[in-house]
């Protein structure tokens, strides 16, 4: 179990992620819709720290969460998200 999850390199990710789909849309309603399920995802990682796949000789693990990558490590009791990106 990760006792801290760090989400700072990260975090400009997410904001152009929901800052996209605000434009695209036109409201916030989507936005936040994804920001919740994105939320939700990185706090499994502090009770599932190795859930994600694993890249190919790497210790970067990876989730997939319909058309969204989140990339990460795990050293320890700390999960690092590295970046968020929409495919």
């Amino acid at each position: 179990m990760a006792k801290r999850i760090i989400i700072k390199n990260a975090l400009i990710d997410r904001l152009r992620i929901l800052d996209y789909w605000y434009k695209r849309i036109g409201t916030k309603t989507y936005s936040r819709k994804i920001d919740k399920e994105i939320k939700k995802l990185i706090k499994n990682l502090r009770i599932f720290p190795e859930m994600g796949r694993k890249l190919n000789k790497t210790h970067i693990r990876f989730l997939v969460k319909d058309h969204y990558l989140i990339f990460y490590t795990v050293n320890g009791d700390e999960v690092r998200i590295l970046h968020m990106w929409d495919s």
